[in-house]
C-alpha cells in the first residue's frame, strides 16, 4: 500500500493568506516525492480566483475542498462561527479519506483543527506531525482575550499540552517557539523541530525607489517612509506606532504607511481621523502578485508585537520585505525569533514594546542615517544564505521520509 501525506488546513491555494501560501508550497514541493493530497476550506469571497471545483489536483497535489460560511473574521462572533463550521466540515471529509499508515501534516490555525485532525488518525490509525504557526492560549493570552490565571487558560494548556504529547512529531518556526513549546510539555514527548519559513525570492526582490508605482501614486517619492503591513491584529502593537506618528507630526519628511485588515483596523482609521494625523496612510490588503510594490514601497519596514508573544509567533512576512532589501525596525522582545534574526543579522533594529520615547528616538536616527544600503545588503543576504525555499523543504523531504518509509 502506498502511503499517502495529507496536508490539512484551512487556507490552501488559491488563498493567498500566509498560511495559505506556506502550506501550498509545502505540499507541492513534496508531491515530487510522494503522493500528496490537501484537506482544505472552499475559498472565501475575497479569493482572487472564483468557481473552482471542490476536488481539484494542482502542482501534483490533489487537493479537496470543504464547504466554509464566510463571515467577517474581524467580528469575534463569526470568527468562531467560521472556524466551528470548518473544523467539523474538514473532520468529516477528513474521515472519509484518510487510511491507515498515512501520514498528516496539520497547521494550528485554527486552533480546532490538529484536535479534530489527532482524532481522525487516532480512529485511521495514521501517523500526525503538527506545524505550530501559534502557540495556545498563549496567543489568546497576549492578545488579552482571556486572562492567564483563568480557568479557561488552565484548561487550554492542559488540553494543548495533551495534543502536544500525543502526535508523532512537531513543527515550530520559531527558536523561541521552540523552547515555548517545550516548556509545555512533560519529560516524554515527541520530538520538536525548527523549521523557519522562507522569503518568496522568485516574486520579491529589491526595486528603485524612485520607480515605485505605489510610492509616486500616494505622492511619498519626497518622504521617509516606515511602512506597516500585513496583519493589524490584536496581537500588534499599533498603538505605539501611532502615538509616535502623533509626537513625529512636525517632521514634514517623515510618513508612515499602513497596509492591512485585522481587528485593531477600525481602531487605527478612527485614531488617524480623530487625531488629524496626516502623516499616515492607510491601505487596505493588497493581493499576494503586488507583494513586490508594496514590500518596496518604503525605507524601512516595521513589525510590531504587544508584549507577551515571545514564543507564540512568527511573523512570516519579514521574511519578504529582507527579500525586498528592507531593513526592519521591530516593536518585539529581543529574544523572540523575530528579534534574535535581525540582531543576528543586523538587518535592522529592536525597540521595547510599548516604549513610545524610544519608538520616536529610533526613528529619528534612522531617517538620518546615510547606510540604509548596508542593512539592505545583509537582508539579502540572510535570505540567501538561511530563508531559501529549497533550503527549508529538504527538511520537510527528510522529516516525511522517516514516515513514509518506516
Amino acid at each position: 500500500m502506498v502511503k499517502r501525506i495529507w496536508i490539512i488546513s484551512e487556507f490552501y491555494y488559491p488563498e493567498d493568506t500566509a498560511t495559505g501560501y506556506y502550506l501550498t508550497k509545502i505540499a507541492e514541493g513534496l508531491a515530487k516525492m510522494f503522493s500528496v493530497h490537501a484537506i482544505c476550506s472552499y475559498p472565501m469571497e475575497n479569493s482572487t480566483i472564483r468557481n473552482i471545483p471542490y476536488t481539484d489536483v494542482y502542482n501534483g497535489v490533489v487537493i479537496y475542498r470543504c464547504f466554509a460560511p464566510t463571515f467577517n473574521k474581524n467580528v469575534l462572533f463569526f470568527r468562531i462561527l467560521r472556524l466551528l463550521s470548518v473544523s467539523l466540515s474538514i473532520f468529516w471529509k477528513s474521515l472519509l479519506k484518510i487510511a491507515r499508515g498515512d501520514v498528516v501534516l496539520v497547521v494550528t490555525n485554527p486552533p480546532s483543527l490538529p484536535f479534530i485532525t489527532r482524532i481522525v488518525c487516532w480512529l485511521h490509525g495514521a501517523k500526525s506531525v503538527l506545524l505550530i504557526h501559534d502557540v495556545y492560549p498563549d496567543v489568546l493570552i497576549a492578545s488579552g482575550m482571556i486572562r492567564e490565571q483563568s480557568f479557561l487558560s488552565r484548561f487550554l494548556r492542559s488540553l494543548n499540552r495533551r495534543l502536544y504529547e500525543s502526535v508523532n512529531h512537531i513543527i515550530v518556526i520559531g527558536r523561541d517557539m521552540c523552547l515555548l513549546v517545550k516548556s509545555h510539555l512533560r519529560d516524554r514527548h515527541p520530538e520538536v523541530e525548527y523549521i523557519p519559513h522562507w522569503a518568496d525570492v522568485e516574486s520579491i526582490v529589491p526595486m528603485p525607489r524612485l520607480e515605485n508605482p505605489l510610492l509616486q501614486q500616494l505622492h511619498l517619492i519626497d518622504k521617509f517612509v516606515f511602512q506597516y503591513s500585513g496583519n493589524i491584529g490584536r496581537t500588534h502593537d499599533i498603538k505605539s506606532i501611532v502615538a509616535a506618528a502623533q509626537q513625529l507630526l512636525g517632521y514634514e519628511d517623515i510618513h508612515f504607511l499602513f497596509i492591512g485588515d485585522g481587528a485593531k483596523r477600525q481602531w487605527l482609521e478612527t485614531s488617524v481621523r480623530t487625531s488629524h494625523l496626516r502623516n499616515i496612510t492607510i491601505l487596505p490588503p493588497q493581493p499576494r502578485e503586488n507583494l513586490l510594490t508594496t514590500l518596496n514601497a518604503c525605507d524601512v519596514a516595521m513589525i510590531s508585537f504587544v508584549k507577551g508573544m515571545k514564543g507564540v509567533s512568527v511573523p512570516s512576512r519579514m521574511y519578504n520585505i529582507f527579500a525586498a532589501g528592507k531593513p526592519i525596525i521591530a516593536l518585539t522582545d529581543p529574544l523572540s525569533e523575530l528579534g534574535m534574526v535581525i540582531n543576528e543579522k543586523q538587518v535592522g533594529w529592536v525597540v521595547p514594546q510599548g516604549d513610545i520615547e524610544a519608538l520616536v528616538k529610533a526613528i529619528l536616527a534612522i531617517r538620518k542615517r546615510a547606510d540604509l544600503n548596508i542593512f539592505s545588503a545583509r537582508a539579502e543576504s540572510a535570505v540567501s544564505k538561511s530563508y531559501q525555499y529549497s533550503q527549508v523543504l529538504e527538511k520537510y523531504y527528510s522529516l516525511m521520509s522517516r514516515f513514509v518509509i518506516e
